[in-house]
């Protein structure tokens, strides 16, 4: 049996594992989402129920993704702190989804379990037109359920919610438990 090489390239399983330059045309991102939505639009009959369809989504993204990046960055190694989970998000996962990180990362000034991760202008709204009677869609909703999903996988249960603020803002919500854990943790 005859292995088959073209042009000097070597086949696939001869390929290293380490991570290829991976860039998606924009337009290309755009129309495959605007379909996602299209068609979970035309399957739903509130706006919240979209968001929710939408953020579904978004889960099944972000649990395979956490496993990957954790993989490829972390070599395996998960994060134990909330601080350290969030900057994950805003860097890394900001990063390996929009070739950028997230715009700011803040604390709620009352609330120590309360935190927003702010995007001006999110890559997955930008080609959305959304009719006026559903102005208050944020179809970054998507990104909402991945980090919702990227958080629960690692062991940090959190409510995360979008708004129209600043431009979008992930608002995330930690358990009780989980604040409660982070401070055990400083306390070592």
């Amino acid at each position: 049996m005859e292995t088959c090489f073209t042009r000097g390239k070597s086949a696939i399983l001869e390929r290293p594992l380490s991570r290829p330059k991976t860039e998606v045309s924009v337009s290309a991102f755009g129309l495959l989402y605007s379909e996602v939505v299209q068609y979970s639009q035309s399957r739903v009959y509130s706006v919240s129920e979209l968001q929710a369809r939408l953020a579904e989504l978004g889960q099944r993204v972000g649990a395979s993704l956490l496993d990957v990046l954790v993989l490829r960055e972390r070599s395996g190694k998960r994060e134990t702190k909330v601080l350290n989970i969030l900057l994950f998000i805003k860097v890394s996962v900001w990063r390996a989804l929009f070739g950028k990180e997230a715009d700011k990362l803040e604390q709620a000034n009352d609330d120590d379990k309360t935190y927003y991760i702010i995007e001006k202008e999110p890559l997955i709204n930008m080609y959305i037109s959304v009719p006026k009677e559903n102005s208050t869609l944020n179809c970054a909703a998507f990104i909402g359920g991945i980090v919702d999903a990227i958080l629960t996988h690692s062991g940090f249960p959190a409510k995360v919610t979008v708004h129209w603020h600043k431009g979008t803002t992930l608002m995330i919500k930690f358990d009780e438990a989980v604040i409660a854990r982070d401070k055990a943790l400083e306390g070592r």
